[in-house]
């Protein structure tokens, strides 16, 4: 193999390794550097897909211990409000004979969220619950000197304050499950999210029995309350 010069002499050498000839021009070559080379291109992408799988996992991770945190705000809320039905039904116990299916049900509803062991096995419980305890305030409505009496309005305004509380709480925790799902459902984290075991969680619906106060009785029992706090 030959190499021309620029003035036109010819020199006659031989190949040696690491040299490549194209079109008469020969170039040196090094395996080595286009072995690295090779492996770099492999290497790279595949830790910044690791880089990035680590990132969404811990995400995933956070969003969870969040979306537990939540759960615990309202489980808080749920254990003070079942605490307060036994009072609530004993302020009430002189009406018992025209309200017994009223107070059967407010305990019947209580056990059954009490023995609740998940989330959707409490959600249908505490919300008929949240019924029967806004029905229970009611009956304010219907008899005067229940109406008028302090222990019963006491326990009255102590429910409405659970109730904002527990409001809030589950603000906070739909707020969670909100992030959760949609860290799981969204490509391509949802890769990271099957492989991890996680799953959407569900909305915890309530409905606020303050709300469903008539305005005077409760406007009556926030002032009972902001008694009680003075």
């Amino acid at each position: 193999m030959s190499i021309r010069s620029s003035d036109s002499f010819v020199y006659s050498i031989r190949t040696l390794p690491g040299t490549l000839q194209i079109a008469g021009d020969v170039f040196l070559w090094n395996p080595r550097a286009m072995s690295i080379a090779l492996i770099l291109s492999v290497a790279i992408p595949l830790i910044l897909v690791v880089i990035w799988a680590m990132m969404t996992y811990n995400r995933l991770i956070r969003q969870r211990n969040q979306l537990r945190e939540g759960w615990s705000g309202i489980d808080v809320q749920l254990k003070r409000r079942r605490d307060l039905v036994p009072n609530l039904v004993a302020a009430v116990k002189a009406y018992q004979q025209h309200e017994r299916g009223l107070l059967e049900d407010v305990t019947r509803h209580r056990s059954e969220a009490a023995a609740a062991s998940s989330i959707s096995e409490a959600a249908g419980p505490e919300k008929a619950l949240g019924s029967d305890l806004g029905r229970l305030l009611m009956l304010a409505e219907a008899y005067p000197e229940l109406k008028a009496d302090a222990q019963f309005r006491e326990l009255g305004a102590n429910l409405v304050q659970i109730e904002n509380d527990l409001q809030f709480a589950r603000r906070y925790y739909n707020g969670s499950v909100r992030d959760l799902n949609n860290l799981v459902e969204t490509f391509p984290n949802a890769l990271i999210a099957s492989a991890g075991g996680f799953k959407t969680a569900d909305y915890f619906e309530l409905e606020s029995v303050a709300e469903r106060l008539p305005p005077d009785l409760g406007k009556l029992l926030k002032t009972s309350n902001a008694g009680g706090e003075a």
